[in-house]
């Protein structure tokens, strides 16, 4: 069902900046934009520059030009200020993209008539703690893993379950993914799908030995601690962002964050099984590599 909802009037484009096709559709879309009177800027994100960051203030909505991992990045700025976010896709994988270069005109002629509904996804909020301290932190959109380093040897990790012993895995690593996650990395490892709206993390254990092979969903609003015990590097990375070294007595905290992944959808509500079996039997990374 499609709600009828405030028209943005201030919308930031922001293409991949190292794909062309982005660029050059992004600037299509700004002149469309103009034509219909609405302020907007476009900005170009590049890859190599991570610590490059839009200022979102005073934007009514954010449109992201390229594949996931445009989107990805943006969205955790979005999941900060609630701002809702539309993907255009122009890169390799789209998944999580609303509209294509195909689409794109008809997608915004129906966004600027109000046409559209929000879908709210659960985020994760994750810290580091180190020797008592919080380190660092981040919104999470996909998943937080802690896994072995660059010795071929599998680590102990502990998992404490809103401050309660739950289980320890010996495994090449373990995933705490979102729903939104579990078409990703969980995805590829064997976990199972689940629907975007849910609001439950799912833990699942990376080549477990001797260890809980299934992956396990844990109720909604449950807080998780992880604890990775070895005698060998142990790494930490969330949303495929670079590895964060881990020591033994490093904890990281895991939680429902306060404040959703906003997505413009315009298709009906099973869209989502639609487009996940569309993309399963028609792998589009395969295609544009031509592996036969």
């Amino acid at each position: 069902m499609i709600a009828d909802l405030t028209a943005p009037q201030h919308i930031l484009v922001i293409p991949n900046a190292d794909l062309p096709k982005a660029l050059s559709l992004a600037e299509e879309i700004g002149n469309f934009l103009t034509q219909k009177g609405i302020e907007h800027r476009v900005f170009p994100l590049h890859r190599e520059h991570s610590g490059q960051k839009p200022d979102l203030r005073g934007w009514d909505m954010v449109l992201t030009v390229g594949g996931d991992g445009t989107l990805l990045r943006v969205g955790h700025l979005c999941v900060l200020q609630g701002l809702p976010l539309l993907g255009i896709q122009a890169g390799r994988l789209g998944f999580l993209s609303e509209l294509t270069d195909a689409t794109w005109q008809e997608g915004l002629a129906r966004l600027l008539a109000g046409h559209y509904h929000v879908e709210r996804r659960m985020a994760l909020y994750a810290e580091l703690v180190q020797q008592g301290a919080i380190t660092s932190c981040w919104d999470v959109i996909n998943e937080v893993v802690v896994a072995r380093g660059r010795i071929v040897r599998p680590i102990e990790i502990r998992v404490d379950l809103n401050e309660g012993y739950m289980t320890s895995y010996m495994a090449d690593g373990l995933i705490i993914a979102t729903a939104t996650g579990s078409t990703a990395y969980a995805l590829a490892v064997g976990g199972p799908i689940l629907p975007p709206e849910l609001r439950n993390m799912l833990v699942l254990p990376i080549a477990p030995h001797l260890s809980l092979e299934r992956a396990v969903v844990l109720a909604e609003g449950a807080e998780v601690c992880l604890h990775a015990q070895c005698d060998h590097e142990a790494i930490l990375s969330v949303d495929g962002m670079s590895p964060v070294t881990l020591k033994a007595e490093d904890e990281v905290r895991i939680k429902a964050n306060p404040n959703s992944l906003r997505m413009v959808r315009f298709g009906e509500p099973n869209y989502f099984y639609n487009r996940l079996a569309a993309m399963m039997q028609n792998n589009p990374i395969l295609k544009q590599n031509n592996y036969d």
